[in-house]
């Protein structure tokens, strides 16, 4: 997936943004009946910003939560826990120990229905202390979707806290942006190589090392890892969201994106592998504490990083300083990708409407503060005690098959109908060669063809989405597919507007067609078949950066 998709993507999006210093959206003057594209690449961003910010509250919890002597989901014998938890003893015998037994009748009686079991959820299963922790107290789940519950003020002044840093850091745009990415990028492999050490000195680490490296070649068959890797390869790399196209377009014009597009990606994927083997070695641990295999501690989702890591931590010396270590680092990974997120929204929506957002700093200043506002709004009934399975709704499908139809549709766009050709003479005004065989072979058919067949296998392969051992209602897998087909509808709906606004079939080809004022952004830049002087082009703002949005031919 890297080398034949993950690549070729991240290059074309650099060169495609850095070309034209535009963003995802005003950068489909190259054609502009596609520019319902950029518009589902701004909605698919918005959709994780909305939902990632809700993470990191999560986060924010945990970190607030671990300055303490005793971490509080170590123990059966809080408030929160029911006659259901077990703790683990530090045997080989896969013997535990069930602390609820220092709870009274009484207590017990209490605390019994404390959370309702999730559907599907057996009556006599036991939970350990994280889970309940996790479940009880910090999201206080409900047993499904149909039963919202009430609001956790925690998490929602802990999603407040969350929004206000978003915004405090992106109020002047990419120049605060590009100042504390520095941290946020470096930092977290300081405190990733410190908790890889401490990990791999635990005894079992290396099972838990030996598991995370060895294949299991009879997964290839399942679509759902073929549509994870891909999706994984898009977060890891913001290809298909607008994000590589909007922080792009600040480049200078003859920066070498060919150097970054080979270097980011694979610095990318080597950050995850070096991640795994983190969490990996834990895990280990985690398994042989328990006497149990690798696999039957592993797990996905929320549940990893809230459950079983935090279950792995407690049970080391001086807990409470490594939590605090690793939630301080997920924290700055996950502001990393939002402050990114979010700028590509906002920008791309202050270029399409800069007549007005653009026109006084003021503006630029309150619009942000509303957006910010709003997301923070949109985001509070993921904070509700049933918030959890409208979150997990909306990763999932936002992050399946958008971001698929993006990609092929995106490739289709400039390879096939503004040409490769073309496309290739642009790069090569910027770096002064054209791409080499290998990325107009993937670009114009291996990407495209493994994109379309992921779709079609995903397709086939489909099952409704589950949390756990809950199935989730009809009305709310409908809710999913609305929010799945909305950024993807957009794409061929923005066509069937174009064609109704020029004449249906016969203005076709000046919907297809680049504009006049396509190409470089500044004039020195534009040289070639661009060297003509156009009398319409706007002026440019900020470093040389040019707005296009705002003319007569807006669609």
């Amino acid at each position: 997936m890297l080398v034949f998709v993950g690549l070729p993507l991240f290059f074309m999006e650099l060169a495609f943004g850095q070309f034209a210093s535009l963003g995802p959206i005003t950068i489909w003057r190259v054609s502009p009946i596609f520019k319902g594209l950029g518009f589902a690449m701004v909605i698919v961003s918005a959709l994780i910003g909305l939902y990632y910010n809700v993470i990191i509250a999560y986060c924010l919890f945990y970190f607030f939560s671990s300055m303490t002597l005793t971490l509080p989901w170590v123990t059966c014998d809080n408030e929160w826990n029911t006659p259901s938890c077990v703790v683990y003893s530090s045997n080989q015998n896969g013997n535990v120990s069930n602390l609820t037994d220092y709870m009274t009748t009484t207590e017990r009686q209490m605390t019994t229905n404390i959370t309702a079991i999730p559907s599907g959820e057996p009556a006599n299963k036991t939970y350990s202390p994280s889970e309940e922790y996790f479940n009880n107290y910090v999201l206080g789940l409900t047993s499904g979707m149909d039963e919202p519950g009430g609001l956790k003020w925690q998490l929602t002044l802990c999603l407040l806290l969350a929004w206000c840093i978003v915004f405090f850091v992106l109020i002047r745009g990419i120049k605060s942006l590009g100042k504390v990415v520095y941290f946020t990028a470096i930092f977290p492999y300081i405190l990733l190589t410190v908790l890889l050490v401490r990990g791999a000195t635990l005894p079992g680490s290396l099972e838990g090392i030996k598991y995370y490296v060895t294949p299991n070649w009879e997964r290839l068959s399942d679509s759902t890892v073929w549509s994870d890797a891909a999706v994984q390869i898009f977060y890891s790399l913001s290809a298909c969201s607008g994000g590589l196209i909007a922080m792009a377009s600040f480049n200078k014009f003859n920066n070498n994106c060919l150097r970054d597009a080979l270097l980011v990606p694979f610095i990318n994927c080597g950050t995850s592998i070096y991640s795994g083997f983190v969490i990996f070695s834990v895990l280990g641990f985690m398994a042989h504490e328990r006497g149990v295999d690798v696999k039957d501690v592993a797990t996905g989702g929320p549940g990893l990083t809230f459950v079983v890591y935090p279950e792995g931590l407690a049970k080391m010396p001086a807990a409470p300083m490594w939590a605090i270590l690793f939630f301080f680092m997920m924290i700055t990974l996950g502001f990393s990708s939002q402050f990114s997120i979010m700028e590509t929204v906002i920008s791309s929506i202050m270029d399409e409407f800069s007549d007005v957002l653009r026109a006084k700093k003021l503006n630029g200043y309150l619009f942000r503060i509303a957006v910010c506002f709003v997301f923070f709004l949109l985001g509070i009934p993921m904070t509700l005690k049933s918030g959890l399975y409208l979150l997990n709704i909306v990763d999932t499908y936002v992050g399946g098959f958008p971001l698929l139809f993006v990609g092929l549709f995106e490739c289709i766009a400039i390879n096939w109908v503004y040409g490769y050709g073309r496309f290739a003479e642009d790069i090569s005004m910027m770096l002064g060669s054209k791409p080499n065989i290998y990325w107009k072979v993937t670009w114009c058919g291996i990407s495209p063809f493994i994109m379309l067949g992921t779709i079609v296998f995903k397709a086939w392969q489909y099952e409704d989405v589950t949390l756990g051992s809950y199935h989730y209602p009809g009305w709310a897998l409908a809710l999913g597919w609305l929010i799945c087909l909305f950024p993807i509808v957009i794409i061929p709906g923005w066509i069937g507007v174009r064609l109704i606004f020029y004449g249906g079939l016969s203005g076709l080809q000046k919907s297809i067609k680049p504009r006049k004022d396509w190409g470089p952004a500044n004039p020195e830049n534009r040289t070639g078949r661009y060297s003509k002087p156009d009398e319409n082009m706007p002026p440019a703002y900020g470093g040389g950066h040019v707005n296009y949005a705002m003319d007569s031919e807006r669609f």
